[in-house]
């Protein structure tokens, strides 16, 4: 592709290569640089790309994107942002693919995965739609699963997926968008039809320094999209609506002045029951997820489905045969067992909150929250976390979640700093394996076990090393040392 098409919308200062320069690759990691290729120098948080331009010409990159004047002799095109002329440049390269799809974006702190599920459960079992899906625990193109190690790809990754999917016959492509994608362009050139906005609480404040920077970032999204789909009932709401740049939509389970209400809420052990009113349309809902989050999940799900056109009947009768996600209120198998485990993804304070009064709201026997804190991350949560489990549970195991680079040991301080005051009975388990075992051994009739934090992660980051741990198997194999205990 010659270098003009490629920097077609792209926003120039100043270049000194020439238009008719044909391009063989685009790259912004030196690494991958190969002759011809261009390479985008993207200033990133812990590294900047422009120090690595001598390498990406010493590979035989033909020219590089810079927003300073390169030290060595090679043509560069001068712009003011480099990620904003990357994700242009990955559109140009791809041809513009979310044109020939419907884009639906959903961001805010919790239940992005669980409503991008949703929605797409709804569009194939509505309308038969091959769906794509971009998220945190996974990205699919229809059934094929994708791995995945960020919630939203870097853009030119992000447009070289949406020209796979579209490719492939996606009609429809449904997102998780995160604040780190708004604030760094990675959905700049993204053209979505629906964006869906589900609440703003504590969370990534070592990115955005403050709430209303996370909130600013949240709601660009709704600067890039025809619908908007927005929680009434959130805080955040005003924020929101006074950024949008489309045409909003409502969805609440207190209030009457909202697009989509909820009525008549029914929370039962297996299931939530409600009915929706949107204008002079009412309807029977239910979905088989159990927890308050998910009224509030549903009717995000619901409203997006509204925007497309789907008629509200159609819509409801698809989310009763809408799935669980794998770590969101899961139900982990523990036959011939009185208790019960849970495994759930909340590990911000809203998370952790939200799982935990649900869960309390049909457990019988003691409510067992196991859970730990991010290291390198956000330290300001993990005593509020910890407080929070202690005024909502009835037994608290603090151990391990993913220290990462930081000494478990002081994550752990952090955490009970919040749980001084507590009359709530804890003990710390840092391995969290033995934590998950000590919890099972110490279960009694009718208990519920919450193990918060990983949900759908099969590892755990210690260091800069990833191990394997799955939850599942954890529960899994030491039921059977429970059982041979049992036969003793």
């Amino acid at each position: 592709m010659k270098l003009s098409q490629l920097l077609e919308d792209v926003n120039v200062l100043n270049m000194n290569a020439p238009a008719d320069l044909e391009i063989a690759d685009v790259c912004y990691d030196s690494r991958k640089a190969a002759p011809g290729c261009l390479f985008v120098a993207v200033t990133g948080m812990a590294v900047d790309g422009h120090k690595f331009i001598p390498a990406a010409v010493q590979a035989g990159a033909a020219a590089v994107i810079c927003e300073q004047v390169p030290d060595c002799e090679i043509p560069y095109i001068l712009v003011e942002s480099s990620r904003a002329a990357l994700a242009q440049i990955g559109a140009n390269w791809f041809g513009h693919p979310t044109k020939e799809m419907k884009i639906i974006g959903i961001t805010g702190t919790n239940g992005k995965t669980t409503v991008s599920y949703l929605i797409r459960d709804i569009l194939i079992h509505a309308l038969g739609a091959k769906v794509g899906l971009i998220g945190t625990i996974q990205n699919m193109i229809g059934d094929v699963v994708l791995e995945t190690e960020r919630t939203t790809p870097e853009s030119f990754e992000l447009q070289k997926l949406f020209r796979q999917m579209a490719d492939a016959g996606c009609s429809h492509v449904v997102m998780e968008v995160s604040s780190h994608a708004l604030a760094l362009n990675r959905v700049d050139c993204v053209e979505f039809e629906v964006g869906v906005f589900t609440n703003l609480t504590q969370d990534h404040l070592d990115f955005h320094g403050n709430m209303l920077n996370y909130g600013l970032s949240k709601a660009l999204l709704f600067q890039r999209c025809r619908h908007g789909v927005l929680n009434l009932d959130d805080e955040s709401f005003g924020l929101m609506r006074e950024r949008a740049m489309c045409t909003l939509n409502s969805y609440s389970a207190k209030q009457n002045d909202a697009t989509l209400i909820a009525k008549n809420i029914r929370l039962k052990s297996d299931r939530v029951e409600m009915e929706v009113i949107t204008g002079s349309e009412i309807c029977r809902v239910e979905l088989g997820i159990p927890g308050e989050f998910s009224v509030y999940n549903a009717l995000a799900a619901v409203g997006t489905a509204l925007c497309l056109g789907l008629p509200l009947h159609e819509i409801a009768a698809a989310l009763k045969k809408a799935h669980g996600v794998k770590g969101r209120v899961e139900v982990v198998p523990t036959p011939d067992m009185d208790f019960t485990i849970l495994i759930d993804y909340a590990h911000t304070p809203d998370g952790l909150e939200n799982v935990l009064r649900s869960v309390k709201g049909f457990c019988s026997g003691r409510l067992i929250c196991l859970f730990g804190c991010g290291g390198d991350r956000d330290p300001i949560k993990r005593p509020i976390m910890g407080e929070i489990a202690a005024k909502l549970a009835d037994f608290v195991v603090v151990t391990s979640d993913n220290p990462r680079t930081e000494q478990p040991g002081k994550i752990i301080e952090d955490i009970l700093q919040g749980m001084q005051d507590t009359k709530t009975p804890y003990t710390v388990i840092e391995n969290r394996r033995e934590a998950i075992a000590w919890a099972m051994d110490h279960a009694q009739k009718d208990d519920i076990i919450v193990l918060a934090g990983k949900g759908h992660e099969t590892y755990q980051i210690i260091g800069h090393e990833k191990t394997h741990l799955d939850e599942r198997e954890e529960v899994a194999a030491h039921l059977e040392v429970m059982k041979k205990e049992q036969v003793k």
